[in-house]
């Protein structure tokens, strides 16, 4: 103002004593405006600034539980006024917390050992109007491209977040997995407990295991392994089970020390896939596989990467950014995770199309929950600097 410059709102709005009252303040939200800010945190560049993503980083593993009287409130609506005669230990104090629950440890009477997540209270309610609080902040001048019509985004995050608030469907879902990876010697799920559950409170066995991060120091033949199965895994949800669970937190995937299975946990972010979607990547993988642009084009297009009037230029560096990521997937040889740089040009890419703020073009929600999913897989992969045989992997879902 002193040079006669006027303001620039989201430069005002992004100074760091404000980055800090926003963190803050979402935190505090819990709920929806939460989640939104976790699922943001993870844009590459294309659709936010890389200041807006910087500051909702620091949502990823933040979350405030209930205190034990909100706690006993809500368990009295959900089991009844006289809940913990049913158990002979309940520890108030959640071992776990995040955007929409918390979970606890309890005994039964007679000796289950459970995992209790209790939703908090109000959550479902509020879903809407936090999702639209976010989106009024979205819309400041500078942090979306001008133009870029991001409605069916939120559209599609108030359904999904409505989903993971449904615990009902969320005990569906881990019925559904649990059934399909039955006597799996790669991986475990918890069992749930239907007696023990509502809309509101899910119960299911405690799995005694350790964080995946216990498997870093690990030999190298172990982290391969692991890697490999989990990128599997997501092959098969893609293209076998047609249901994908979409949160890549590295929460919630642990390791049963005695039997060196995968404990894969949280089933609230499934989505359920078209199998036209499923069919459609199943095209472009062959296309990438058999290295045709015009094809790679032709099925980026049916998906919905870009659009028919998205200018020549933005269409070439969305495809740009597709061949790169391709490019371990052709290779014979195992691609090697940890001593790539692969992530850090990818990320490059991204910015350098979000950076083009006339960029309006917005890839279907669908596409995009599952690149969530695909690129927490990349990260982990990265983190434990796994070397796997990319092209084997994918050549059985052709």
């Amino acid at each position: 103002m002193v040079q006669g410059k006027r303001p620039d709102l989201p430069n005002l709005l992004l100074t760091p004593a404000n980055a800090m009252r926003l963190t803050a303040g979402l935190s505090h939200m819990r709920g929806a405006a939460l989640k939104i800010g976790q699922m943001l945190s993870m844009d590459s560049g294309i659709l936010l600034s890389p200041e807006l993503t910087s500051i909702l980083a620091s949502l990823r593993d933040d979350a405030r539980h209930m205190p034990p009287k909100q706690l006993q409130s809500v368990l009295n609506a959900e089991w009844g006024t006289g809940w913990r005669a049913k158990f002979r230990q309940f520890d108030v104090r959640p071992f776990a917390a995040a955007s929409i629950g918390q979970v606890h440890r309890a005994e039964t009477l007679d000796g289950r050992v459970l995992a209790v997540k209790v939703q908090y209270p109000g959550i479902r309610a509020s879903i809407d109007s936090d999702v639209d609080n976010i989106a009024t902040l979205l819309r400041l001048p500078g942090l979306v491209p001008t133009g870029m019509d991001i409605a069916p985004l939120l559209r599609a995050a108030k359904q999904q977040l409505h989903e993971e608030a449904d615990y009902l469907a969320e005990a569906s879902h881990l019925r559904r997995f649990g059934t399909v990876l039955a006597g799996s010697d790669a991986f475990v799920l918890p069992e749930l407990y239907p007696d023990l559950s509502t809309g509101h409170v899910i119960s299911m066995t405690y799995m005694q295991s350790q964080p995946i991060d216990a498997l870093m120091n690990a030999s190298q033949e172990l982290r391969d392994r692991t890697a490999t199965r989990l990128i599997d895994l997501v092959l098969r949800e893609l293209f076998t089970f047609h249901a994908m669970q979409t949160d890549p937190n590295l929460a919630n995937y642990r390791v049963d020390p005695a039997s060196g299975r995968l404990v894969l946990l949280d089933f609230g972010a499934v989505r359920i896939l078209d199998s036209t979607l499923s069919s459609a990547f199943r095209t472009l993988l062959n296309a990438a596989l058999d290295g045709d642009p015009d094809q790679i084009r032709h099925a980026m297009h049916d998906i919905g990467y870009f659009a028919s009037d998205t200018a020549s230029h933005h269409q070439a560096l969305i495809q740009q950014m597709f061949e790169l990521a391709m490019a371990p997937l052709r290779q014979e040889t195992a691609f090697d995770f940890g001593a790539s740089d692969l992530l850090d040009r990818l990320r490059a890419t991204g910015l350098a199309i979000g950076n083009d703020r006339d960029l309006t073009h917005v890839p279907p929600a669908e596409t995009l929950f599952l690149h969530r999913k695909i690129g927490g897989m990349y990260l982990l992969a990265t983190k434990l600097r796994a070397r796997v045989c990319l092209r084997n992997l994918v050549e059985q879902y052709r």
